[in-house]
C-alpha cells in the first residue's frame, strides 16, 4: 500500500505455555494499514488478533520482523513513545477522577496549559455526546457513557493510530449496534486510523473499510467486508463469517457435483477447472421458496425444523444424500413457509450467480 500509516513486515511472536510447549501467536504477518482507514482484526480466540494489536502498541515485543508507523521503525520503541492510543475492553477509567479529569489525563501528563486543556476537553466530550457531564464520576455513568469517556481520553491526545480492543463487548445488543455506527462516524470525522479487534462478525462487517480474518497466527483473507462475505478464499473464512452451506465435490462445467449427490448450477469463472475438487458455498439467505425465474435451479430438501426469528424464518433440512442445509426466508414469504410441515419435501430455489466456488487449493 502506497500510503500506509502502519506497516508490519514478517511479524512473528510465540509464547511458552506452562507445560513447556511453544505456541505461535503471529506467524510472519505482513500487513499494510492505510491512513484514515478503519480496519478490523477478526478471528476466533487464540488466532493472534490481540497479540497483533499489542505488538503495534508496544506491549508485546516481537520475536522477529518489524513494525513501522508513519514510516518510522517502532520495533525497539517503548509504548509511551509510540503515536498510538488504546481503548481497552474494560475501559480502564480512573474511578476517583471525574469525566473531565479522565478525558484530560493525557494532556495533563503532556503539560498542556490549562486553558487549552479545558477547551480541548469540552470539545472532545461534545463530540462523543457527553457535553455537560465533566463533573460526573465513572460510577455515575452507564456502560455506553463510560465507553465514550474512554474514547475521548484516547483520542484527545490526537494519536496517529487508535487501537480498540473489543471495546463494545460489555454493552447490551441495542447499545452495541448504536455504538458501531457512532464509532464509524467518529472515525471519519477525526481522520484517524482505527485498528479494531473483535470476534463479532457483525461488528467487523458493519464498521470496517477492510477486514483481516486471522487463524493460527496468519491472515487468511484481507479484503472489503462485502468480498469477505460473498467471496471467501477458503472454507475457514466461509464458515467463520456468517452462516454457510458448504458442499464438497467437483466442478464439471456449469455444474457442481456434490459428494451427497446434489447437482448445483453456478456461473463458471476463469479460475474454475473442469472436474477439479472444490467446495461450493450457498449462503442461507440466497435460498427462496418461490422460483426466481422460469428456469431457476433448486434443491429438494426435506424440512426438519422451522424457526421464526423476527425478520426471517430459519429453515433446517437435509438433501436426499443427507447434507444438512439452512435457509433464511424473509417474513414476507410467511404464506409459503406456513405451507411447509416438518418432514415435508420442499424445493429451495437459488440463483447460480450467488454460488461461490472455493478451489481445494484455497480451502486447504
Amino acid at each position: 500500500m502506497r500510503d500506509a500509516i502502519v506497516r508490519l513486515v514478517s511479524a512473528a511472536k510465540a509464547f511458552s505455555t506452562p507445560e513447556g510447549r511453544l505456541v505461535t501467536a503471529l506467524d510472519g504477518v505482513d500487513l499494510d494499514i492505510g491512513r484514515n482507514e478503519f480496519i478490523t482484526l477478526l478471528g476466533p480466540s487464540g488466532c493472534g488478533k490481540t497479540t497483533l494489536l499489542q505488538a503495534i502498541s508496544g506491549f508485546v515485543e516481537l520475536d522477529g520482523g518489524r513494525i513501522e508507523i508513519d514510516g518510522e521503525d517502532m520495533t525497539d520503541r517503548p509504548p509511551y513513545r509510540r503515536p498510538v492510543n488504546t481503548v481497552f475492553q474494560n475501559y480502564a477509567l480512573f474511578p476517583h477522577m471525574t469525566v473531565g479529569e479522565n478525558a484530560a489525563y493525557a494532556l495533563d501528563v503532556a503539560g498542556v496549559p490549562k486553558p487549552e486543556r479545558t477547551e480541548r476537553v469540552r470539545s472532545m466530550l461534545r463530540m462523543v455526546g457527553l457535553d455537560g457531564m465533566e463533573g460526573r464520576l465513572p460510577r455515575q455513568l452507564s456502560g455506553g457513557q463510560q465507553q465514550r469517556v474512554a474514547l475521548a481520553r484516547a483520542i484527545i491526545a490526537r494519536p496517529k493510530v487508535l487501537l480498540l480492543d473489543e471495546p463494545l463487548s460489555a454493552l447490551d445488543k441495542n447499545l452495541r449496534e448504536a455504538m458501531q455506527l457512532e464509532l464509524k462516524t467518529l472515525q471519519h470525522e477525526l481522520g484517524i486510523t482505527f485498528i479494531f479487534v473483535t470476534h463479532d462478525q457483525q461488528e467487523a462487517l458493519t464498521m470496517s473499510d477492510r477486514v483481516a480474518v486471522l487463524s493460527n497466527g496468519r491472515i487468511q483473507q484481507l479484503d472489503a467486508p462485502r468480498r469477505i462475505y460473498d467471496r471467501p478464499v477458503s472454507t475457514f473464512v466461509a464458515s467463520f463469517i456468517g452462516a454457510s452451506n458448504l458442499f464438497e465435490g467437483r466442478v464439471e462445467g456449469q455444474n457442481f457435483v456434490a459428494a451427497d449427490g446434489s447437482t448445483i448450477r453456478h456461473q463458471p469463472s476463469g479460475a474454475d477447472t473442469a472436474a477439479s475438487a472444490a467446495t461450493a458455498l450457498i449462503r442461507p439467505e440466497q435460498f427462496s421458496l418461490t422460483a426466481l425465474s422460469e428456469h431457476a435451479p433448486s434443491l429438494d430438501v426435506t424440512v426438519e425444523q422451522v424457526v421464526f426469528v423476527g425478520a426471517v424464518f430459519e429453515l433446517f433440512g437435509r438433501t436426499a444424500g443427507g447434507r444438512r442445509l439452512m435457509a433464511q426466508v424473509p417474513a414476507s414469504q410467511s404464506n409459503a413457509v406456513g405451507a411447509i410441515a416438518a418432514g415435508q419435501l420442499a424445493r429451495w430455489y437459488y440463483d447460480p450467480a450467488t454460488v461461490h466456488i472455493i478451489a481445494e487449493r484455497e480451502a486447504a
